[in-house]
């Protein structure tokens, strides 16, 4: 059909004056650019997903200082990390248990590096290597010097449970010494913690007990202090320290409390010879209220001048030498 010399003009697409607003979407922004760890092509959103992969592997939580606890459900700690150079070598040197070495890549070697690496080595400890960002992350910035050694949560047992197999193998003649065990009340230095232990391996005890609130843990302060005791000697965790002592005493143990103003002399226990809990409270605030009622007794220790007292770990080690110079006589 002929078009009588007219030509043909396409209609524009779009909206068109009363369309009625249908056109209305088409014309709005896209609103506010993302932030950059929301664009997922954008480097700072693979090293935000790269940081939650990291922290769900290791648990969550704060860690003061060049080394501490991670905190998982409930509080419980989940692991430590040990950083800087110094401190990673020292705590190999004690045999803390690990549970890998991070290196960072491209480290600058040193005498402390060389011996983390051989020390790790020697022990099976797996050796990663981790970018500086990634360390950063995890030491939540805290100076790492390329090194981090992870420590994996200490197994504690059951105080209950400790205490019932420990009275179990000495009626039953496995044990020669009757159970003497060191509860803490208070106390949250866990150089204290170690030295304790170190104490109560040294005088043959069977197990020290910690409440799980408000008290120190098996950190790897508490490992080195320890010189290696940390295990031999079992951490056991009460839910309540009172609770406790009062089902130790249903079970035949005799608890002790040892205080500046005891009633009993520590040279004229009568009850060394049994099975004993002895439980030392912080330097500052001595034992709890509900704790000294708890006690069968409570022991002093003489010393010479009034002006003077003694920490918790040197208490106990006093303590533990009487019973145990009590027990050969």
């Amino acid at each position: 059909m002929a078009n009588n010399g007219r030509r043909s003009v396409k209609q524009k697409k779009g909206p068109t004056t009363g369309t009625g607003g249908h056109g209305r979407k088409a014309l709005e922004g896209k609103g506010p650019t993302p932030k950059a760890e929301e664009r997922t092509y954008h480097k700072a959103y693979k090293n935000k997903q790269l940081a939650e992969r990291s922290a769900a592997k290791r648990g969550t939580g704060t860690r003061p200082g060049g080394a501490g606890a991670r905190s998982g459900p409930k509080g419980r700690a989940t692991e430590e990390l040990v950083t800087g150079r110094n401190s990673v070598v020292e705590a190999l040197r004690a045999g803390i248990p690990a549970k890998a070495l991070h290196v960072a890549i491209r480290i600058e070697m040193d005498d402390r590096v060389k011996e983390s690496l051989k020390l790790a080595a020697e022990r099976g400890i797996p050796l990663l290597e981790t970018g500086k960002a990634e360390l950063d992350r995890m030491t939540e910035d805290a100076v790492h010097q390329g090194l981090v050694l992870q420590i994996p949560p200490y197994e504690y047992e059951d105080a209950y449970d400790l205490a019932e197999e420990t009275l179990a193998k000495w009626k039953k003649g496995h044990i020669s010494n009757a159970p003497i065990f060191v509860a803490l009340d208070g106390i949250t230095d866990p150089r204290n913690l170690g030295a304790i232990i170190r104490s109560v391996s040294a005088f043959s005890g069977h197990g020290v007990i910690v409440p799980e609130r408000r008290s120190v843990g098996v950190t790897a302060s508490a490992w080195k202090t320890s010189a290696g005791a940390a295990v031999r000697v079992p951490v056991a965790r009460a839910a309540n320290l009172n609770n406790a002592l009062k089902q130790f005493k249903n079970m035949g143990i005799y608890v002790l409390g040892l205080d500046g103003d005891g009633d009993v002399s520590l040279p004229d226990l009568t009850v060394a010879t049994e099975p004993v809990c002895i439980v030392v409270g912080s330097e500052g605030k001595g034992l709890s209220r509900l704790v000294r009622e708890n006690c069968d007794q409570i022991v002093s220790i003489p010393i010479d001048s009034a002006m003077e007292s003694l920490n918790a770990s040197m208490a106990v080690g006093i303590s533990l030498y009487e019973v145990s110079r009590q027990r050969a006589s």
